[in-house]
């Protein structure tokens, strides 16, 4: 495990982000558990173990863990159909079991074989689904949780009628104002920020959050009637004293354990969230700047890890989510020091000061979050995607719109199977060379071999004449799937009737195959 003890160029790096990175996780802490259908107080435990713990034990610099938008139905659902929420704690602990078995198998390498259009389109949707879902925020539309991620509602309302219901039924001008404000700093801030003072350490969002504060305070005196309401705030669970902050901590009923629904339940987050935790960290790694790598199993490992402990104290399933790790990178940070110091930053705030966290408008944070999104889905990143062809940038244009229209783990499901369709379509490009002149033939096989290319090879060898002197070139390969080693070794196997000589170029890819060398046909190798 690397050490604990960060240098000091990582604490000047980390503490201004892991301050950026606990204000964009609160509002979706709270969201992610009202969608949910959980207590409030559940979502920020899950950002609090997802900080602290998953990042103590996770291998990764930069992923930030906690309650999962693409978690919410499926844990409704869970909820809904459990005897109690205590029996639905007992399934979060044993899909957390359940991950770390899968760790043991070694999962974590299924997030190798995911194409980077598919990556990259998850990216750039999810900065999309953060402008649209943060709109009606922005305005003073605070009817839907902050971490609702899907396309469409129970209740029928979609992402596109929820703006319009907005901005035509419920402007507020506070919120308006206080959002405009907000955006215009942080726009400001990226460019003007100093490279050198003290003034570079300090958070955009932070300077955000005050304005949001004061602004609203300001505007109760100068006119009223603006002034944003409860309702338009942060609504964190608040406990009188600090002695009963332990009393909204809830324990698991484990005397369900042998119910189906539970262990039904508990295999199902552990495979969503396992997926979804992968996919972030794959992500995560390809927008570090040091293009650091993660160790995926031991990420499983450290998921698992968390989601016991979150569901022992009350808390929502964990995994690693792109909001706040992509937050967490944009904000320069150098280590999982930021990760861990957010998940303490939403532990003291909500012991200590939660009123304090309770007058921080929506508005103030939807602009923060509109501006992440924004950074995930620059215009940018389009133009570049298409540069690279059309086999890079439909697979990533399908991934956006399905999970733009779906919800997240819907649409990389359909990313992943337009993906793979390209990526078998480039495999079965032209791999075989095929040249004669006069009785010296040439078949080579210009990369390596498998068993899509069996008809290619065969077609090839097929137009060997007799008599022939041929070279079959494999030194561009570094692997010959057995199906065409088969092909091969029946090749040979008939020369000898054929009158023809063989000639293997390329020992690295056949020097382990048993040829077939009959008395009258001279194979060899060169």
């Amino acid at each position: 495990m690397p050490t604990l003890i960060p240098k000091l160029t990582t604490w000047r790096a980390d503490l201004p982000a892991s301050i950026v990175v606990a204000l964009v996780a609160l509002p979706l802490c709270l969201g992610v558990a009202l969608a949910s259908g959980a207590p409030l107080f559940a979502g920020i435990i899950s950002g609090i173990v997802g900080g602290i713990a998953v990042g103590l034990f996770s291998k990764s610099p930069l992923s930030v863990s906690g309650p999962a938008a693409g978690l919410t139905v499926i844990v409704l659902t869970a909820i809904e159909s459990m005897p109690s929420y205590q029996m639905f704690l007992m399934a979060v602990v044993l899909a957390g079991v359940l991950q770390i078995c899968f760790s043991l198998t070694r999962a974590g390498i299924l997030s190798e074989f995911v194409p980077s259009s598919v990556i990259t389109g998850m990216l750039a949707a999810i900065g999309l689904i953060l402008i649209l879902k943060q709109i009606p925020h922005a305005v003073g539309f605070d009817r839907e949780a902050v971490g609702i991620f899907e396309f469409s509602t129970a209740n029928g309302v979609n992402t596109f009628s929820r703006i319009v219901e907005s901005l035509s039924a419920s402007v507020t001008p506070g919120a308006i104002l206080i959002a405009g404000l907000s955006l215009a700093f942080l726009f400001w801030w990226d460019g003007a920020k100093p490279k050198d003072g003290p003034l570079r350490f300090v958070p955009g969002p932070l300077v955000v959050v005050l304005i949001g504060i004061f602004g609203n305070m300001l505007l109760g005196v100068v006119k009223a009637d603006w002034q944003l309401q409860e309702t338009h705030l942060v609504q964190v669970p608040i406990t009188q004293t600090l002695s009963q902050f332990p009393s909204l901590f809830t324990f698991p009923d484990f005397s369900g354990i042998t119910m189906g629904i539970v262990w039904s339940s508990a295999v199902t987050l552990a495979i969503v969230a396992s997926l979804e935790s992968l996919l972030s960290v794959k992500a995560v790694d390809e927008i570090d700047p040091r293009r650091r790598s993660t160790d995926k199993n031991w990420e499983l490992m450290a998921q698992g890890g968390g989601n016991i402990l979150s569901g022992l104290i009350g808390g929502l399933p964990v995994t690693s989510v792109i909001v706040r790790s992509s937050a967490n990178v944009d904000a320069k940070a150098e280590s999982k020091l930021s990760t861990m110091l957010h998940g303490f930053w939403l532990l003291v705030s909500v012991a200590l000061i939660p009123a304090v966290l309770n007058m921080i408008p929506l508005s103030a944070l939807a602009a923060v979050l509109i501006a992440t999104g924004y950074k995930l889905t620059k215009p940018k990143l389009y133009t570049e995607r298409f540069k690279q062809g059309w086999t890079q940038f439909i697979p990533f244009v399908v991934t956006v719109v399905a999970i733009l229209f779906t919800d997240l783990l819907e649409g990389i499901v359909i990313g992943l199977a337009v993906g793979f369709v390209f990526v078998v379509a480039r495999n079965f490009r032209t791999a075989i060379t095929f040249a004669c002149d006069d009785e010296d033939c040439l078949v080579r096989a210009r990369r390596n071999l498998y068993f899509i290319h069996k008809y290619e090879l065969q077609k090839s060898l097929d137009r060997v004449p007799d008599n022939a002197n041929l070279l079959i070139d494999l030194s561009s390969t570094s692997y010959v799937d057995l199906d065409n080693v088969d092909i091969i070794n029946a090749f040979i196997k008939g020369a000898q009737y054929r009158g023809i000589t063989v000639v293997i170029r390329g020992d690295l890819a056949l020097r382990t195959v048993k040829l077939i060398n009959a008395p009258q046909t001279e194979v060899r190798f060169a």
